[in-house]
């Protein structure tokens, strides 16, 4: 499992609770997860919830299948202010890769 970092990663997902996330593929313009970073490895990522107006901040590992995931291994901040995985609401939500400030 190697930490890998890659531009213009980006997909959607509906997954509602706290769990792994379920990727709906990516969006036009933009790679997958599974194409960027690789089955097995782990990303900074950033979920944003456009509709609850929540994000959340964290390191995910991408295991491709159908459909391909991305877990919530490590949850570095959120909107709530703490470190633990937000309650998703079901929303479409966009996922992407990013490198953290902190």
């Amino acid at each position: 499992m190697t930490l890998k970092l890659a531009d213009r990663v980006q997909e959607t997902t509906s997954t509602s609770g706290t769990g792994t996330l379920s990727l709906s593929g990516a969006v036009a313009g933009f790679q997958s997860f599974v194409s960027a970073i690789g089955s097995g490895n782990t990303c900074y990522y950033t979920i944003y919830d456009q509709t609850a107006q929540a994000w959340e901040v964290g390191i995910g590992t991408v295991t491709s299948g159908a459909p391909s995931t991305l877990s919530r291994t490590t949850v570095l901040s959120n909107s709530s202010g703490t470190t633990s995985p937000l309650t998703l609401a079901g929303n479409s939500a966009s996922v992407f890769c990013v490198y953290p400030a902190e």
